[in-house]
């Protein structure tokens, strides 16, 4: 090699090994070096056994993956663009035309779009069903239900449905059923373990939120404890050619160990608003999964315990004497509260929605109102009830 460029490229210095330091390298790659063809043609991209591609796996994804399996509580993981993307990984992975889909009418709503898009567009069929009552699930299910999708709690309204009932319908007819678990983010409850250590096929987790912890990270999130619907997965994730950044996982992996003491920090923060706000004669009705009124209390402390952990997310339902311009004048009158998609980042946001756009039908135990909903982020408690008060003038 006597030209410079060329020296550059292929420059034949190493480091020395032994260095440790408290993060993790970071691993960029689309191409992987092989010492020979027959190392090439050997090498098995399905069960982490080497590399061949950045799109099969570094030494930074790999990590990643193993510690989200120990978070909840898996065996095996496979890490999507976006929560919306490991929806859709479990989606095609599963299932084919012909086959039906069953969906709880408060979940994520993109999934709800999804199956009413793409997956009707494919000859899939879907149903909606009322995650509060497990005898609308049981009347849904047929021969043609190849998967269920459960979510605790609800979107937006955040009633908690009571898994345990929902899930043993579902194996009673060996139906896969997969669980939308970024709410408990693998602390509120196992979602391999939660009924006496049963629990549901597949956890899909948006690590956009509290894994990442900042808001500039978008991320999801496959995990489960079959090989058989592992590779199932993997092979689905292969040909749809979903790939993480390496600076994502690392951002990723440098959020994680404090993931449990944030996860409380908006918890408890949240708790304090939701007792503040259920004095407030402008809501009508406070959603909280650990405040006792709330639809689903009981079946919150069935799966959390009476004392169980509760994420940092709470609605409320604003009276319906006030309309739709005055409660947005309301959100828009916060200062600490940012408008903003998302949750789980420092930054505490706030959403009004239109429910009736969003459900079947009003949900049972709701009062009528528009619907607010706050995601509580890592400011002083006292500072955002001040905000709330000063944002509430607005409706008085």
């Amino acid at each position: 090699m006597s030209h410079q460029t060329t020296q550059l490229i292929h420059h034949p210095y190493t480091p020395p090994q032994g260095f440790v330091a408290p993060q993790l390298p970071v691993y960029k790659a689309s191409t992987v070096i092989f010492p020979s063809v027959a190392a090439m043609r050997a090498r098995d991209w399905q069960h982490k056994t080497g590399y061949t591609y950045g799109l099969h796996g570094t030494p930074s994804t790999f990590v990643l993956e193993e510690r989200l399996c120990t978070l909840e509580g898996g065996l095996q993981c496979v890490l999507a663009p976006s929560g919306l993307a490991a929806i859709a990984n479990v989606n095609l992975a599963l299932l084919q035309a012909g086959d039906e889909v069953l969906l709880p009418d408060n979940v994520y709503g993109p999934n709800k779009v999804m199956a009413r898009g793409e997956l009707k567009a494919y000859g899939i069929s879907h149903q909606f069903y009322d995650a509060m009552n497990p005898a609308d699930l049981a009347a849904r299910l047929s021969n043609k239900t190849r998967l269920v999708w459960l979510e605790a709690p609800g979107s937006v309204t955040l009633e908690f449905p009571d898994l345990i009932a929902l899930l043993r319908l579902c194996k009673a007819r060996n139906i896969t059923t997969a669980l939308d678990n970024t709410w408990g983010a693998g602390l509120a409850f196992n979602p391999f373990t939660f009924d006496d250590g049963q629990g549901v096929d597949i956890s899909v987790h948006a690590l956009t939120k509290y894994p990442s912890g900042g808001g500039d990270v978008l991320m999801g999130s496959c995990i489960t404890r079959s090989d058989a619907l592992h590779q199932q997965l993997k092979l689905s994730h292969m040909r749809l050619g979903f790939g993480v950044g390496a600076n994502d996982v690392e951002a990723v992996l440098r959020s994680l160990p404090s993931l449990a003491l944030r996860y409380q920090a908006h918890d408890l923060a949240a708790r304090e608003l939701v007792l503040w706000c259920a004095q407030q004669a402008e809501f009508v009705q406070v959603l909280h999964p650990a405040w006792t009124p709330s639809p689903g209390h009981v079946h919150w402390q069935q799966v959390c315990g009476t004392a169980g952990k509760a994420a940092g997310l709470f609605s409320v339902i604003v009276h319906e004497r006030f309309n739709s311009a005055q409660v947005d004048a309301f959100c828009e009158a916060l200062q600490l509260f940012k408008l903003g998609y998302s949750w789980g980042g420092p930054i505490s946001l706030v959403v009004p929605y239109d429910l009736t756009s969003m459900r079947q039908c009003w949900p049972t135990g709701l009062q009528r109102g528009t619907v607010v909903r706050f995601s509580v982020g890592l400011e002083a408690v006292d500072d955002l009830r001040a905000d709330l008060e000063q944002a509430l003038a607005v409706l008085r």
